[in-house]
């Protein structure tokens, strides 16, 4: 009875073992296949992004990608390849409504472009923790300053409402004020002008473009910035890659710790729009 207890723990003993067995090997083939081993093979990050969010990702006056997102990602480079890992990252302008699209079929790596977390996007791709929040914010005509004091006052027919197609400002459009006559445009600086030429009532957007915008167009807009959402923007990158999640988000924590993301904030949300305000 008792030698065969003991032969039944030994069995027991050797397929624990090889069951532990097989879960390490099944870990290390699939960290081989991680994004994060094949950024390190290739010798480049390939950062993908739509480079008209201001001040996340913009062109310059030399047609330069600049912006928030454009430094963290130089940052990432280095944090990846050590000294001079900024070089090393390559960044693909890519029209928004093909950026997921473009992620999924290897197009780039990862896509750092001011998105929101969405249930609807999240069932496509993975989000890292978020690092930055914003919400959707008016700019309005400074014509109806003092008349037009939140998005209740817009929920009117005749009223004209504009924001960019597929993206949360239009979602919150449609939702919010479903009795204004909602227009969508490609860009947010064509939505934007439409209120600043006085062609309509008020452009919904993401709070740190609408400052930009009222910066740009100071003798002519006002924005409204009490938050219409609760919005967490997040880096993207492909479903089942644990080990690029683990790796971005001990990144973040990093930056955040070491004052690096908030030199970055100072530099392009209050430093940029100040510049961009004496300019106009």
């Amino acid at each position: 009875m008792k030698k065969g207890l003991f032969f039944c723990l030994a069995a027991l003993l050797v397929a624990g073992v090889f069951v532990s067995t097989l879960a390490f090997g099944a870990d290390i083939e699939l960290a081989k296949k991680s994004t994060l081993e094949k950024i390190l093979k290739r010798g480049v990050l390939r950062v993908g992004m739509e480079a008209g969010y201001q001040p996340f990702e913009m062109q310059d006056e030399k047609g330069n990608i600049v912006g928030f997102d454009v430094d963290m990602a130089y940052e990432m480079g280095k944090a990846i390849f050590g000294k001079g890992g900024e070089k090393k990252v390559k960044l693909v302008n890519t029209a928004w409504d093909g950026i997921i699209p473009a992620l999924m079929t290897d197009k780039f790596d990862i896509i750092m472009s001011g998105m929101t977390v969405l249930q609807s996007r999240n069932l496509k791709v993975n989000f890292c923790d978020p690092y930055y929040y914003i919400g959707q914010c008016l700019l309005i005509n400074k014509k109806n300053a003092g008349k037009i004091k939140t998005y209740h006052d817009l929920n009117k027919k005749g009223m004209i409402v504009v924001s960019k197609l597929g993206v949360t400002g239009a979602f919150t459009a449609e939702k919010l004020m479903p009795k204004a006559t909602l227009r969508l445009f490609k860009t947010e600086s064509d939505g934007a002008l439409q209120v600043a030429n006085g062609l309509a009532d008020a452009f919904v957007y993401d709070e740190p473009q609408v400052r930009v915008f009222a910066a740009k167009y100071k003798d002519k807009t006002v924005g409204l910035y009490t938050p219409l959402t609760y919005e967490p923007l997040a880096w993207a990158i492909n479903k089942g890659d644990p080990d690029f999640m683990n790796w971005l988000n001990n990144f973040l924590r990093q930056v955040r710790g070491d004052g690096r993301w908030e030199k970055l904030k100072q530099k392009w949300f209050v430093d940029y729009l100040s510049k961009l305000a004496k300019k106009q």
